[in-house]
């Protein structure tokens, strides 16, 4: 194989990749309109329905725009050796290739950041606030790009400089050591990440006492969970929209409910929410999550440590001497055909971890307040309620609002 020939390679799995989700999200579109489901019928009256088509069809066109300026980004920097010249820069500010390898990389992922903030801004402050769904101000916007910006930086440049120090140290085998570094990094996010990371962006208070936290005790003391910590974060300081979620394992585990959920849910509804979540932590489907994430990091790494060495990698990009980053980027490129079929069965094992949990919320709680508390987050949200069958198998983390009740109603 030729430098020329791995070139084309990349570009065609690009191109095909594009037109694959491109074909998905036309399919998913002409959905739209489809006949409701039975049993679905009351989630939206006629205003709502409406209102939830024109937001379907608003981010549909928006995600039209902003993957076709992606891919023309993508496919120009490659045609045009837009690498190279960032790659040349990059050996200019030093002959350490850590650092060369770290400037490279800062100046593609900085560089999309910045092109991404104006797709960012209008779909926010135009369609989110059109929708009456934003609720994020401007200096809250900015805020937000400047921290995750600096997360990145300091996150993702620590990661990629100790995996490329272990490749300068000690060669193929770089792979194992990165590895444990990343298994270390996952644990510690997965425990603390509520704790670190969530306070970087939103306020969390312990759930006051009162008659949702004495129900929320009450479920919990009879089904054997210990539930001490429940937070309340400020969702509504950046939309409408209700969510709730689990975080960690052992002693630091937490329940954290959107304010947007206490405000306009029941208590009945907000306990079989979190039973749903508790129900994913007596299923330990956080740790299969977790191990899950860690074979298949481990897996990628394994895969790339038998390619890092092949100059056609950095050669396929007019790059004559043989450089780790540009075969990381390469390889990247070169993975998505793996990484696509890795992802649909990461998917297909979340959607049934999502009936598992509903499944513990039916047979320890209500299953009716869940199905309400389901209806009311798909209205509130402006979900949709037709999606095309072949676009929630390659993107649905979920099952589909109506799979979720049929299946509660057995």
């Amino acid at each position: 194989m030729t430098a020329h020939t791995l070139f084309y390679i990349t570009i065609a799995i690009l191109i095909i990749n594009f037109l694959v989700d491109f074909w998905l999200n036309y399919k998913n579109a002409k959905q739209f309109t489809a006949k409701i489901p039975d049993g679905l019928h009351d989630v939206y009256d006629e205003a709502a329905y409406n209102k939830s088509q024109q937001y379907k069809y608003e981010n549909y066109k928006f995600n039209c725009y902003t993957s076709i300026f992606y891919a023309v980004l993508t496919l120009s920097f490659f045609l045009f050796e837009g690498f190279r010249h960032v790659n040349d820069f990059a050996n200019q500010i030093s002959d350490n290739p850590i650092l060369v390898g770290l400037v490279f990389f800062a100046i593609i992922i900085l560089g999309s950041d910045l092109l991404s903030i104006p797709f960012g801004y209008y779909k926010t402050f135009i369609i989110e606030e059109r929708f009456d769904f934003n609720k994020t101000t401007k200096r809250t916007f900015w805020a937000d790009k400047l921290k995750s910006a600096l997360m990145t930086v300091v996150l993702g440049g620590f990661i990629l400089a100790v995996v490329m120090w272990f490749y300068k140290w000690v060669g193929e085998r770089f792979w194992i050591y990165a590895w444990l570094i990343l298994i270390v990094f996952s644990i510690v996010m997965t425990m603390f990440y509520s704790r670190v990371i969530v306070p970087l962006f939103n306020k969390q208070t312990p759930l006051e006492n009162g008659d949702l936290r004495v129900a929320i005790s009450n479920y919990a003391a009879k089904v054997g969970f210990n539930i001490d910590a429940i937070f309340v974060i400020d969702g509504s300081k950046r939309t409408t929209k209700a969510n709730a979620y689990f975080t960690g394992f052992g002693t630091v585990k937490r329940i954290v409910l959107y304010d947007t959920l206490i405000t306009n849910y029941t208590n009945e509804e907000i306990v079989a929410i979190l039973a749903h979540e508790i129900g994913h932590y007596k299923q330990r489907h956080i740790v299969y999550n977790l191990l899950a994430s860690i074979v298949l990091t481990g897996f990628t790494l394994y895969v790339f440590s038998l390619f890092v060495n092949y100059p056609l990698l950095s050669q396929s990009l007019g790059i004559k001497t043989h450089s780790f980053h540009v075969s990381l980027l390469v390889f990247g490129v070169l993975y998505t055909p793996i990484s696509q079929v890795t992802s649909l069965l990461i998917n297909a094992m979340s959607r049934r971890f999502e009936y598992q949990a509903d499944n513990y919320a039916k047979q320890t709680y209500k299953s009716q307040a869940l199905i309400t508390a389901l209806k009311k987050l798909s209205k509130q949200s402006l979900s949709n309620l037709t999606p095309h069958p072949a676009y929630v198998f390659a993107h649905y983390s979920h099952p589909t609002l109506y799979q979720r009740i049929k299946n509660l109603n057995r």
